[in-house]
């Protein structure tokens, strides 16, 4: 047997800087063949080209984050390696506690010699393997490039994919009936061939004769079916040693301990028979030794011993209450029975702890020592156990010795056999009433099938008219706002037309009415009509107005903006600097003549064109009047400037 033991060295699967490193030793039967240190990506290489029988961890948190990334690791093995974590399954222990029960001691804070103590363990069959997928397997043939757009030979191009996707599919068929494999395949068609080929094989994924492919053309898949959960399986099915105390009596009551005197079951009961006692022993363990709190061992007591050809052990005289309580007090039991038990079990195992103690140093390592103890309580000498242990010899008991019996002499044997005939008529009498009921489960199925076919027609029925009615809604929602935005573009096509009908009869100039002097005004006539070139605007209120508003309008060059404003009357001084700083013309209503009347207003155009050339001279002067200024500011500087110059020449 090939084992690989890895333990971490640095890094960890969780750091995104720090990726783990692995101390990897190789052990091959009972010797260590070589050490060394691999990344993650280097370990499966070393995996795919070796293919160990086991590849042993003793914590899964050193190879995965979680449970999702667990099956991708275990997808990536090789199917005939078998992940084992040496410390348990569901009930983990110690590195520690599972190599003391073979005597193998190891420095924990040295990787490598951590990863050849797990390598050991796992070779003498510790722990247990990671199960994760079911007995099913699928294969996916499917292409390994896209066809793409193509040109000339873009046909020949995809029939030659397709051809070789589906030559793939019938070459993997013959050989899982080859193998004689239950499968199911599905085929996905195209130009010139398969698109997609999946096979379900009905095996485990070490058990399908193929292999995962990258070609030019084509590409296969191999995936097992993922169970619900990880599961555990033990590496070895030898049940544990127990030390059993029974109390027997109208409530029966047992209590199990393994070899290192730990409490693994403790149960009482009123209606536990002597064979419901023997199968909850057996859930548990195998009995080694069968213990009684009394001096003359009951009946009962010692017929369990016989079933499972365990050792006897009874006090020199009955046990007191005293010591019983004694005894138990550092457990919890429900009552005076299982105190009695529990009470028996630990006088056993103190009986024989002390043969234990000096095991250790005598017993090299690497040797069961559950199997060492279980022969010395067997009465057996420490050399007879290890020397049994070395041969290995087959186990005893795989043929029972017939024993003669005188059935005419043996009255009890007379009773017996005539009560093994009526049980065997009333066993067949409960056969054929089985296979009856077998018939009307079968019929009850048929008959459920049929409505649940019928139940799941009409709820997907159902359900594909609730898609259509809800597709229906969203429709009709979005045509009713579809209707609304045509309306609103008609109207505002209708007031863009009336507007450049009065444009086009030249005897009044078109104003368009702006709500206000702020950027949502603009934005408003702008959705509602439009602003173009050489529009003239008309605003009634200028409250709120903004200095970004005006710049807007001079961007979009509009002709110039009208005030209302009564005749004589001009607008805010700082609104006028403004329109003259930015040279966008201001004019008032009583200048053009301006006459308004809805969303649309009308202008003399040649008091505009007046009105314009005022607004230019006076645009003309104030620009002669910033020049004028600035030229005295340079003057004022010069002087200033000079006269300090002739200060210092003085």
């Amino acid at each position: 047997m090939r084992v690989f033991g890895i333990d971490v060295i640095k890094g960890s699967v969780r750091s995104r800087t720090r990726r783990p490193m692995y101390a990897l030793v190789k052990l091959e039967g009972n010797e260590i063949t070589s050490e060394t240190e691999v990344s993650a990506f280097r370990l499966f290489r070393v995996l795919s080209s070796e293919r160990p029988d086991i590849l042993a961890v003793d914590s899964l948190q050193e190879i995965a984050v979680d449970q999702h990334d667990l099956f991708s690791f275990l997808q990536a093995l090789p199917p005939s390696v078998r992940l084992v974590q040496v410390t348990g399954g569901e009930r983990k222990e110690s590195l520690a506690k599972v190599a003391s029960r073979f005597n193998i001691s190891f420095n924990r804070f040295d990787p490598f010699d951590e990863a050849r103590t797990i390598a050991r363990v796992a070779a003498l069959g510790a722990g247990a393997e990671v199960i994760a997928f079911e007995n099913t397997s699928e294969v996916v043939v499917s292409r390994h490039r896209s066809p793409g757009k193509g040109g000339w030979s873009q046909n020949r191009y995809v029939r030659k994919i397709h051809g070789a996707v589906q030559q793939k599919g019938r070459e993997i068929e013959m050989q899982l009936v080859a193998d004689n494999l239950k499968y199911d395949k599905k085929e996905t068609r195209a130009f010139g061939g398969c698109s997609r080929v999946s096979f379900q094989v009905f095996a485990p994924r070490d058990q399908v004769p193929v292999t995962t492919y990258r070609g030019a053309d084509v590409q296969v898949r191999i995936t097992g079916k993922k169970l619900d959960r990880i599961r555990f399986r033990p590496l070895t099915g030898k049940p544990r040693y127990l030390v059993v105390g029974i109390d027997p009596g109208t409530t029966t009551a047992i209590a199990a301990l393994d070899l290192e005197g730990n409490l693994l079951h403790l149960e009482s009961s009123r209606q536990m028979s002597m064979s419901g006692v023997i199968e909850a022993l057996y859930r548990v363990g195998k009995p080694l030794v069968v213990a009684s709190d009394v001096h003359e061992m009951p009946y009962s007591v010692e017929k369990i011993k016989r079933a499972f050809s365990g050792v006897a052990y009874s006090p020199r005289q009955d046990m007191s209450v005293e010591t019983k309580m004694g005894l138990s007090a550092p457990y919890r039991y429900q009552n005076d029975h299982e105190r009695d038990a529990l009470a028996a079990a630990l006088d056993a195992y103190r009986t024989y702890r002390n043969k234990f103690q000096n095991l250790v140093k005598r017993v090299p390592p690497g040797v069961d020592l559950e199997e060492v103890k279980a022969g010395i309580i067997r009465g057996l000498s420490l050399d007879q156990v290890l020397t049994e242990m070395r041969e290995k010899p087959a186990p005893a008991g795989s043929e029972v010795p017939a024993v003669e019996i005188d059935v005419k002499t043996d009255e009890r044997v007379r009773i017996l056999d005539g009560m093994v005939k009526r049980l065997r008529a009333l066993v067949q009498d409960l056969q054929g009433d089985l296979q009856k009921r077998d018939q009307q489960i079968q019929r009850l199925e048929s008959r459920i099938q049929k409505i649940r076919s019928q139940h799941e027609r009409k709820v997907r029925l159902d359900t594909e008219i609730t898609r259509r009615d809800v597709i229906i809604q969203n429709l009709k929602k979005r045509f009713r706002k579809e209707e609304r935005v045509i309306q609103a573009l008609k109207r505002r096509i209708a007031r863009m037309k009336e507007f450049d009908e009065a444009l086009l009869a030249g005897e009044t100039v078109p104003l368009k009415v702006l709500p206000s002097l702020t950027r949502e005004g603009i934005k408003s006539l702008d959705d509602e009509m439009g602003i173009r070139e050489e529009d003239l605007l008309y605003v009634h209120r200028i409250e709120g107005w903004g200095k970004n508003a005006v710049k807007d309008l001079a961007v979009a060059g509009v002709l110039g903006v009208v005030v209302g404003r009564p005749e004589g009357e001009f607008p805010d001084p700082s609104l006028a600097a403004v329109f003259l700083e930015i040279g966008l013309p201001l004019l008032t209503s009583w200048e053009v003549g301006a006459v308004v009347k809805g969303k649309l207003g009308v202008a003399d155009p040649a008091l505009i064109r007046n009105a314009l050339s005022h607004f230019r001279e006076a645009e003309r002067e104030t620009e002669k009047e910033k020049k004028r200024r600035m030229l005295e500011h340079i003057f004022q500087e010069y002087r200033s400037e000079r006269g300090k110059e002739m200060k210092r020449i003085g």
